[in-house]
């Protein structure tokens, strides 16, 4: 760990969904290297438990009870970042929800919406109300995406959440150009199978019905030998790309998945 410590001294970090999993280790990790950083969550609770750890090791932190897919809210977020600290260097988007998982059949349009909501209209707000504070002096975007929508697509009934997933992609791709410019640099990470606690927020209803019958070698992710990877290995990544070691790359995804998609996909 000590090779992360101080080098991000002076910058001021964003992490959305940072109430656990990934975002959690993501904000931890970049307070020690030396950030300070706004935890930003809607549930207030673990949210707040996020916070008070960060503070207990010694980390400069603020603590935003936010949606990502409201407007009003995030907006509100952004100025409370401003009046703390007047300045803004790294946005980790990474809050988003699984969903429903299931035939197109039984995905209604409040669900479709809903999916989107959070993971592709909650991406875009995040972004957006980032750019005054970091059109500043330039800085850092990383978007988390997923395996799904992208380079694997035999998880039946992910229609709506591989399509949220392939449109950070693809809004990544954009604004990467549009924003550089304004020294902002836009990358995606796309994880595999994780150890998290989003699977919470999937709802899985007769997927077995459209799933067509497939024989995979041995194994789901040949790095190591099936298991999944961590929050703290995606924390990693992210802490690459948001720092100056990663200044000449924008525009791009970044697969951490220990080969899964490539066996899958």
């Amino acid at each position: 760990m000590h090779f992360y410590k101080d080098t991000l001294v002076g910058k001021v970090a964003l992490v959305t969904g940072a109430g656990s999993g990934i975002g959690k280790a993501t904000a931890k990790l970049l307070a020690f290297s030396g950030a300070r950083v706004a935890v930003l969550g809607h549930n207030g609770a673990e949210i707040q438990a996020t916070a008070d750890e960060m503070s207990h090791s010694g980390a400069e932190v603020l603590m935003l009870n936010a949606d990502i897919s409201n407007p009003d809210q995030m907006e509100a977020a952004f100025k409370k970042i401003e009046e703390t600290w007047q300045r803004l260097d790294i946005v980790v988007a990474n809050a988003g929800v699984n969903g429903l998982w299931a035939p197109l059949e039984h995905i209604t349009v409040e669900d479709w919406d809903k999916t989107h909501s959070v993971n592709l209209r909650g991406t875009f707000a995040t972004v957006k109300y980032s750019l005054p504070l970091l059109k500043i002096a330039g800085g850092s975007i990383v978007i988390v995406s997923s395996i799904n929508g992208n380079r694997i697509f035999s998880n039946a009934g992910a229609s709506a959440y591989a399509a949220s997933k392939a449109g950070q992609v693809a809004f990544a791709r954009m604004t990467a150009l549009e924003l550089a410019r304004h020294r902002i640099r836009v990358n995606t990470v796309c994880p595999g199978s994780i150890s998290t606690h989003i699977d919470d927020t999937t709802t899985r209803h007769e997927i077995d019905k459209i799933r067509h019958p497939v024989e995979f070698p041995a194994g789901s992710i040949p790095l190591t030998g099936g298991k999944p990877g961590t929050a703290g290995q995606v924390a990693q990544l992210i802490w690459f790309l948001a720092s100056d070691a990663a200044n000449h790359i924008t525009g791009t995804e970044v697969y951490i998945d220990g080969g899964e998609s490539l066996l899958q996909g």
